[in-house]
């Protein structure tokens, strides 16, 4: 299988050196550029597969490389700039994640491999779950619940997937938004209810439920009898 390729873009070196030596141990192909337009070069001429881009780079910056990328393609900003303006503006321009600096490489490497699931570009290892009287497979993003098939939006999916693999832990809607949605912002927790609310009303059959809430923390996917 060919390798899939990452260019990571940014002006601290130390920076490229990590997540380089993170990403070629888990098998990626990497690129490597220390300002924008280096980067937009690569990205034209090796068509990489990920980009991880730094927003305040020299020459041009993400949210400008992210604009005149002319492709789809998943894109990770990894920055230090944490205002939430500024991660509505990167999600308003396509990036599919928003990373901030200080930040782990093991949570870089673990956001890199989200994203590249939610494209379709690696498969899961546990691409299908089952529960009594729940399938989800992640491959061929279905649902079945009881004798019935469900249709999930995207994020209803990913919320259903996220907290199935880790069942019986309970999440906080911070958490969730953090692991699901990818960033925060104003009506979060309104966010979070809303959809937790359709996701139960759509896979909960006549003999189980699986998402209950967690009263002061959160909620959690646990299969119960009814």
């Amino acid at each position: 299988m060919e390798q899939i390729k990452v260019l990571v873009a940014d002006d601290e070196p130390n920076i490229l050196e990590v997540l380089k030596l993170y990403l070629e141990q888990e098998g990626f192909s990497v690129f490597t550029a220390t300002d924008g337009q280096e980067a937009l070069t690569i990205e034209e001429e090796y068509l990489p597969d990920l980009l991880i881009l730094d927003i305040m780079l020299p020459k041009r910056s993400g949210w400008e490389i992210c604009q005149a990328v002319r492709r789809k393609v998943p894109i990770i900003f990894l920055t230090a700039k944490s205002a939430e303006t500024d991660k509505l503006t990167g999600f308003s321009l396509g990036a599919d994640d928003y990373i901030t600096k200080p930040f782990s490489p093991r949570e870089v490497m673990a956001r890199v491999k989200a994203v590249l699931r939610r494209s379709g570009l690696i498969a899961d290892a546990g691409a299908r779950l089952e529960f009594p009287g729940l399938i989800i497979d992640q491959a061929a993003q279905a649902i079945q619940s009881g004798e019935e098939n469900v249709q999930l939006s995207p994020k209803e999916f990913e919320l259903l997937v996220f907290l199935a693999r880790h069942a019986k832990m309970a999440f906080s809607r911070d958490q969730l938004l953090t692991n699901v949605w990818g960033y925060d912002f104003d009506g979060a927790d309104r966010t979070v209810d809303a959809t937790i609310k359709r996701l139960r009303h759509k896979i909960d059959n006549p003999e189980y439920s699986y998402i209950h809430t967690v009263w002061g923390v959160g909620y959690k996917f646990e299969v119960s009898a009814k």
